[in-house]
This record gives structure tokens, C-alpha cells and sequence, in this order.
């Protein structure tokens, strides 16, 4: 286990409890998106301590209203919601992952997925949203995408997004080596 990144972890409780935090102060009218980026290889640590956040945060912040979003779950649920999910394990058998790409680009586009997200999310009712599962749901869904089309859904609360690879306030690349499309509104949540 790496120091460094055990060190990161630890101080995100911290952090995340604050009252400038979850207001948004020192953001300068920028939304309150933040990123955890991690070593992809860290996967599993990372959600052990998504799961000690969500157990941990009631008892340091019992007024904080925290929701966990798994982009994976989410899809999962929603192409069983559509009664497509047993057709698209079908097809990729059949036809492989490109074709599954290609036949789940529109079902799967942001705008289409932003109606479920924002009720997942509920940003009206919760405090702060943490999203995980983002490696898990590449390439169907990209990380830029995603973020670019919750700029209105998510008003002032703020977002946590865990994203296994790196970010350097600009760039987004996943797994360490896939270049996403640029990003420039998220903050590093811990450097």
C-alpha cells in the first residue's frame, strides 16, 4: 500500500466535512467538482474507503446528506430498466465489444443519461455526491462527457468523482495512459 496515497485518503474526511467546502467557498464562482485521482492498480483500496466515507461521515457529520453514485450500477440498472442488457451480452458475444460501442452510443449518451444521474444524485436533497466506477464504464461512457453535461444538474453541491488514473487541473487520463478530452473545471480535491 502506498504511503502517499494512504496519506491522500486520510485527509479526505477531513476535507470533505468542512463548512468552506461544502459551500463552495474559495472557488471563485467555478462549480464544486472535485477529482480523486488514483493509480489504477489502487482500484479495490479506493472503494474500501468509499465505503468507510459513507460509514464514517454520519458520525463525524451527522447533519451531511452524502449519496454514492456507481456509474457501472447505474448503466447496469438503466439497460435493465430498457430490457436491454440481456440483448447487449448477447451481441457481444456475437459481435464483440465495437459493436456494443457502437450500439450503445445513443442509449448511453449523456443527455440521456443526465435525467437518471440527477435522480440518483437528488443535489437538491443530498450535500455532497460521490461517483465512483468511472474505469468500470469505459469506453460506453466518457469521464469529460459526463462532467461537461452535470454543469446544470448539479447546481452548488458539490461532486466527488474517484477517477482511476490522472488528472493535472487540465487533463483527464484514465487508467494513466488514455488522454480524455481536456477538463478544466474540476479541482484536485486532495493534490
Amino acid at each position: 500500500m502506498s504511503q502517499l496515497l494512504t496519506d491522500r485518503l486520510n485527509q479526505i474526511l477531513p476535507t470533505i466535512t468542512t463548512n468552506n467546502f461544502l459551500e463552495g467557498k474559495g472557488l471563485g464562482n467555478e462549480i464544486a467538482f472535485y477529482i480523486f485521482d488514483y493509480d489504477p492498480e489502487k482500484e479495490l483500496q479506493i472503494r474500501e474507503h468509499i465505503d468507510f466515507l459513507l460509514n464514517q461521515i454520519p458520525k463525524t457529520a451527522p447533519d451531511l446528506k452524502v449519496t454514492h453514485i456507481n456509474l457501472f450500477d447505474l448503466i447496469l440498472d438503466y439497460l435493465k430498466e430498457r430490457k436491454l442488457l440481456d440483448k447487449v451480452l448477447q451481441m457481444q458475444q456475437q459481435k464483440g465489444d465495437a459493436a456494443v460501442q457502437k450500439a450503445l452510443a445513443a442509449p448511453l449518451h449523456a443527455s440521456k443519461l443526465l435525467p437518471l444521474f440527477e435522480k440518483a444524485a437528488a443535489p437538491e436533497e443530498n450535500d455532497l455526491v460521490l461517483v465512483s466506477g468511472v474505469g468500470n464504464v469505459y469506453p460506453l461512457l466518457r469521464t469529460h462527457s459526463l462532467l461537461n453535461n452535470l454543469h446544470p444538474v448539479m447546481g452548488q453541491t458539490p461532486l466527488i468523482l474517484f477517477f482511476p488514473g490522472s488528472y493535472d487541473g487540465q487533463a483527464l487520463k484514465l487508467f494513466g495512459s488514455l488522454q480524455d478530452d481536456n477538463y478544466y473545471r474540476a479541482f484536485k480535491l486532495i493534490p
